[in-house]
This record gives C-alpha cells, sequence and structure tokens, in this order.
C-alpha cells in the first residue's frame, strides 16, 4: 500500500498516526487527572461503542462517563494508566484501527489497597470534521493483582 502513494499521501499517512498515537494519550492522560470532559472529547458523538467487560457495555459516551463519575472522580481513588506496543492499522484518511497494551495502577488512597491490571484495548478511529475521536474500544483484561494495605517496612536482614 505505502509503494503506491504519493509523497503527500505517506505524509498524510504519518500525521493520521501521530494524531491517533496522541488521542488515546490524551485519553488515557485525562483518566488520570480525572477530566471528565477532556474524556468526552476523545470520543465521537452519537453511536460509539465502549466495552470495558465488567464495568459494562455503552453505546454512548455519555452513559460512559456518569459511571466514570461515580466510580472514579472521587478524591481516594489515585490512577495511572500507560499504553504501550501500539500496533495502528491506518486504513484510509478517516478511518484507523489499533491495538494498545495496557498497564494500569491504581490505588485506594482510604485503605491502602493497590491494584495493578494488564491487558489489552482494541480500538477504531475515525476522522471527524477534521479530528480524530474513539468511535470502538474493547478491553480485555489480561491479568490482576490486588494487594492489601502495606504493613511497617521490616529492615532488611
Amino acid at each position: 500500500m505505502q509503494d503506491a502513494m504519493t509523497l503527500e499521501q505517506r505524509i498524510a499517512r504519518l500525521e493520521a498516526l501521530e494524531a491517533i498515537r496522541e488521542l488515546k494519550h490524551r485519553y488515557l492522560n485525562a483518566c488520570d487527572l480525572k477530566d471528565v470532559a477532556a474524556i468526552r472529547d476523545c470520543f465521537a458523538s452519537g453511536a460509539v461503542l465502549i466495552d470495558y467487560g465488567p464495568l459494562g457495555v455503552f453505546h454512548d459516551r455519555e452513559p460512559f462517563l456518569a459511571l466514570y463519575s461515580e466510580l472514579a472522580c472521587v478524591p481516594r481513588v489515585i490512577d495511572l494508566h500507560h499504553a504501550a506496543n501500539p500496533q495502528i492499522d491506518y486504513q484510509d484518511p478517516d478511518n484507523a484501527q489499533a491495538r494498545w497494551a495496557l498497564h494500569y495502577q491504581n490505588r485506594d488512597a482510604e485503605t491502602g489497597v493497590t491494584r495493578q491490571l494488564g491487558g489489552f484495548y482494541q480500538d477504531r478511529y475515525r476522522r471527524v470534521a477534521g479530528q480524530w475521536r474513539i468511535v470502538e474500544t474493547v478491553f480485555r483484561g489480561h491479568f490482576e493483582v490486588m494487594r492489601p494495605k502495606p504493613g511497617p517496612i521490616s529492615p532488611w536482614p
């Protein structure tokens, strides 16, 4: 595919790939910062698919954002999302899909309980009014580790 592309098409493809990377990172950073408006802006308006397994399946961003606000936008919840190893498939100037690995850490500041989660996002993106937006995201966990509140640290022997 790339061999038949003009220089302008190749540059547009590279710019799209970078814009999609920035979109995913903007979404994850907004989740960590509890910035609901920024999260909303990462998704297309109207019909989307947000499938986060046990957390639910949503066909519009607003019900997802309501649940997110209820569960995550509280002072005791501290989150850190890291996405890596993107495999982005640029399909055409307005459509792409990607697979991302996620490493997620969470701490409950009141109880001290920590949680680590690893898994994979499978996303579809569409360019809407010149901006890339998420139109489908499916997350499947690969592993999860929960640790109770740590006790006192003992000195090394």
